[in-house]
């Protein structure tokens, strides 16, 4: 509960969709679950126009609508048209100028529309919401950016902030879900903005309702999704997601052409352990094995080519140490047995025939595999589709992002299985490359 108010935080469906079909069936679910205020977020208004808030005014005449237009510049002419449209509240982005923001205010007066400052990109941010309350802002909008958010980053330091800094209702937006809304409200916030946790959650009804109970019982509600990581949680993550996740988090790519498991059904996750080794030439891949640490993935460049580099025995030594699993780009044998082991193993070919253990090549070097660069230290997430390779330096932003990608993908599933298709949900038709 905020302690500064002395009541629950409303909660604030940010509508961040491209359709507004979808928008306006969340915001329905949403609504039914306890939300209060309505958004009409910013990709949704770029979509479809004032009209989104034209439709969700006449959908929800008793609620608080909210245009997250982000306004930049001609504040008085974007106002005007919002208000017209049947906003009640407004946002005008911190970073504007001042000039801007006084205009918005300005023009909210004239309109009865209440106008929000979003601190997002502000240089002072809480100077500029004490400065801005004396300008007429009606409501300070805290928010963290969901490019931060997949960066790990956190709002509740500076929400408290300014909630000690103004006397008008703040907002607290950006990563909010079941699991930290209370910490949010402890923090001051009078309005919570919850996008994901409700938008792409299978039944936003329940989603929104998870919510409230962990406000109104001041505990933490169990959820795996909407959170987002940092270092340290690289590995649950991706445990979570798939390898079809993760590329497109990676914009589609990541992928190692033409590595493929060993056994169906087969799941890896780990750091690399990089060996790039001769054709054949199976010393360096099974030194690896002593090198590695428990969780981490043996990744060979082999030359893409047999003979084998690896085998029953390597396997068995491997699993000793505690090694997560094997990649190569060459050939490995004894699948059988590595099978029965249940040691995941991705490699490009399976042949009979070993080569001889000369010791020519490198351990923990960069090497090519599948036609991608692997580092020491890169994460690994393999399944029946294939092998992801993650750059270590990246690795927190994108696997929060193959998170997003799998909580996208539960929402639509959702909607097929309630009677629509792929194509109507995304709208492809609207959606193709003009020609």
């Amino acid at each position: 509960m905020s302690e500064s108010r002395g009541r629950l935080p409303q909660i604030q469906v940010a509508l961040d969709f491209l359709e507004l079909e979808r928008a306006c069936a969340c915001a329905r679910e949403a609504v039914s679950g306890g939300a209060s205020r309505i958004e009409a977020g910013t990709p949704l208004i770029k979509s479809e126009g004032l009209d989104a808030v034209r439709r969700l005014r006449a959908e929800f005449p008793k609620l608080v609508v909210v245009a997250d237009l982000k306004t930049m510049d001609a504040g008085r002419l974007e106002m005007e048209a919002a208000a017209k449209a049947g906003a009640d509240v407004a946002v005008v982005m911190g970073a504007a100028a001042e000039s801007t923001i006084r205009e918005c205010v300005e023009a909210g007066r004239n309109y009865g529309l209440r106008v929000a400052l979003d601190l997002l990109g502000a240089q002072d941010p809480v100077g500029l919401a004490r400065v801005a309350e004396g300008w007429g802002v009606a409501e300070i909008h805290v928010h963290l950016p969901i490019d931060e958010q997949m960066r790990g980053g956190e709002l509740f330091e500076l929400l408290a902030k300014v909630r000690e800094a103004v006397g008008v209702p703040v907002a607290a937006a950006g990563g909010l879900h079941a699991g930290n809304v209370l910490d949010a409200a402890k923090a001051g916030a009078d309005i919570l903005v919850v996008g994901g946790a409700i938008t792409k959650s299978e039944n936003a009804a329940e989603a929104t309702r998870a919510i409230l109970r962990a406000l109104e019982g001041g505990r933490v509600e169990p959820t795996h999704l909407f959170r987002r990581g940092r270092e340290q949680d690289i590995r649950s993550i991706l445990e979570k997601v798939s390898s079809a996740n993760l590329s497109d988090a990676l914009h589609r790519g990541g992928a190692l052409q033409g590595i493929r498991p060993v056994a169906p059904g087969t799941r890896l996750v780990g750091r690399a352990v990089t060996v790039r080794t001769y054709p054949g030439d199976w010393a360096k891949p099974v030194e690896a094995i002593d090198l590695a640490e428990q969780g981490d993935v043996i990744v060979v460049d082999a030359g893409g080519v047999p003979p084998a580099v690896w085998g029953e025995l390597a396997t068995v030594s491997a699993q000793n140490r505690g090694v997560a699993g094997l990649v190569v780009d060459g050939a490995v044998r004894d699948t059988g047995e590595i099978k029965a082991l249940g040691f995941p193993v991705f490699s490009r070919h399976v042949v009979p025939n070993a080569g001889e253990p000369k010791g020519f090549g490198e351990i923990n070097v960069p090497v090519r595999v599948g036609g991608e660069r692997v580092s020491p230290g890169d994460w690994l997430v393999g399944d029946d589709d294939g092998v992801i390779v993650v750059p270590h330096q990246s690795a927190v932003e994108f696997a929060n992002r193959a998170m997003d990608v799998l909580e996208r993908e539960n929402r639509i599933r959702a909607e097929i299985r309630a009677g629509s298709t792929l194509s109507k949900v995304a709208e492809l038709l609207r959606w193709e490359k003009a020609r």
